[in-house]
């Protein structure tokens, strides 16, 4: 069994948003012609609670993109985005949403999740896997936003847990601070994950 993985495809993180990703939304028309061949297709949403811990507006003195020191280690600080129920949170209006299943992450205030199967302290799960493996789906393709950061480590943690994974470049976009598109492609590798579509 096979599952298309849609990873935050949503307002903030597209032009015009509070986390923009460059041309974020250009990849909404392939995600949604991709959907019809997969077992299942799974959309993750990022859905943080107002004053999250990981807004740099949560740390008085700090900016946008600065980092501080949580109790799960290095966490970088983000302009508020994706808040509960704000049209920012929402997923791209063109994006299809009719998935077999959506899951919320970052909705613990004290706490961060790129990873559509853990939370930033790599321990807490998010029931992804659980669902997956009931479902008997051992294989995931990863699309969405942005490729550095919740793809890389929602595809990085996939493969530990032992799934076959592909990310598909084409229809992914990255934000790229200092390096850090290069590093997660080296660390998907090095995984195991399979890059395609570049």
């Amino acid at each position: 069994m096979h599952a298309l993985l849609v990873i935050d495809v949503q307002t903030d993180f597209c032009p015009g948003g509070a986390l923009a990703v460059a041309d974020g939304d250009a990849i909404v028309p392939g995600i949604n012609a991709l959907m019809e061949g997969f077992d299942a297709v799974i959309l993750t949403q990022d859905w943080h609670p107002a004053g999250h811990s990981s807004f740099a507006s949560s740390h008085p003195g700090k900016g946008p993109f600065e980092t501080y020191e949580a109790p799960y280690g290095t966490q970088v600080l983000w302009p508020d985005h994706c808040v509960q129920g704000t049209t920012g949170a929402a997923f791209h209006p063109g994006l299809r949403t009719d998935a077999d299943l959506i899951i919320r992450k970052g909705f613990r205030p004290a706490i961060d999740s790129y990873s559509a199967f853990f939370e930033n302290d790599h321990e807490t799960p998010t029931g992804l896997e659980g669902y997956l493996r009931t479902r008997g789906i051992d294989k995931l393709t990863l699309v969405g936003l942005a490729t550095d950061f919740c793809v890389n480590f929602s595809a990085v943690d996939a493969a530990k847990l032992g799934f076959d994974v592909e990310v598909r470049l084409d229809l992914c976009r990255a934000i790229d601070m200092e390096g850090s598109l290069a590093a997660a492609l080296d660390g998907m590798r090095g995984a195991g994950c399979r890059l395609t579509g570049a």
